[in-house]
């Protein structure tokens, strides 16, 4: 029941209506019965100053943002923490007495649904398909969780030298490798025990697979294979890796693991992640349908 002392928190994107971020939230709040509501706002770039604002002014207790207000967000805020200044990008922001405060959880959250299915990464060799803002976010979870090595696999494109450099100098154990090396992708596999897809190929009506035919039929039961998309709920990667006798995990996982660590930072407390993953699948069951 919405009341006087109910605590407001949102999202801040631009488009915000398909968001899942609402319906993930405020079935925590419900099922922990913290007096909590959750709203998403449709906020383009030119609007975060003064939204920002208004969230101080309103004592709002925390925001998630969408991309490109993860980047644009970082100058307008009181603080940063380590793991956001890493990849300079912001998802969540708590509002301390009026001091905005910015974090990234994207990557921790994929470490902590692998977590969740008893997939430990420490001492992993770990295979990364991609190299944007949830790859990179990966990437900074994986070196914190303790993998032994990394595979990086990017477009060589305007952006490959200099990304290769940042992510390589975060940690030796990062090795970033041209996308189109298949020989290289297909001897990194080999290696792996965990595979990560962190590209968009495959997301909703997209049908087509983020590698080779060649590099799938390298996958197999000793993989652990997780594609970052949740829509459609099996993607055409998740479902040639499941082909292959791989355990393999959607996006999902991922997608509450984040909000939780948001969740957390704004109340204390831990998201009910069972119950929020059963809704998650609903919602999401409910739009793939015709």
């Amino acid at each position: 029941m919405i009341d006087g002392h109910t605590k407001l928190f949102g999202l801040l994107a631009h488009p915000a209506a398909h968001s899942l971020s609402p319906l993930i939230h405020n079935t925590s709040f419900k099922v922990t019965g913290i007096n909590g509501a959750y709203l998403a706002f449709d906020v383009p770039g030119e609007g975060l100053k003064a939204s920002l604002a208004a969230m101080r002014a309103m004592k709002i207790g925390g925001f998630n943002l969408s991309m490109p207000l993860k980047t644009d967000v970082i100058p307008l805020l009181d603080e940063i923490t380590p793991r956001a200044e890493r990849l300079q990008a912001v998802n969540t922001v708590v509002n301390r007495s009026g001091k905005l405060i910015g974090d990234s959880t994207d990557g921790q959250g994929f470490v902590d649904a692998l977590k969740q299915q008893e997939v430990n990464l420490d001492g992993k060799t770990v295979t990364i398909f991609g190299a944007g803002g949830a790859g990179r976010a990966i990437i900074a979870a994986v070196i914190d969780a303790g993998a032994a090595k990394i595979n990086v696999f990017k477009r060589r494109n305007a952006t490959f030298m200099s990304v290769k450099q940042q992510l390589e100098n975060w940690s030796d154990v990062v090795e970033v490798i041209d996308y189109d090396d298949e020989t290289a992708m297909i001897q990194a596999v080999d290696s792996s025990q965990v595979i990560a897809n962190s590209t968009n190929v495959g997301m909703a009506k997209n049908d087509e697979l983020p590698v080779s035919q060649s590099v799938i039929d390298h996958f197999g039961p000793q993989h652990v294979v997780v594609d970052v998309i949740y829509f459609p709920l099996t993607t055409p990667f998740v479902q040639a890796a499941k082909e292959q006798g791989s355990r393999t995990y959607n996006g999902i996982g991922m997608l509450v693991h984040q909000a939780a660590g948001s969740f957390l930072e704004w109340t204390g407390q831990k998201m009910p992640v069972e119950a929020v993953i059963s809704a998650v699948n609903q919602e999401i069951a409910a739009r793939q349908r015709p």
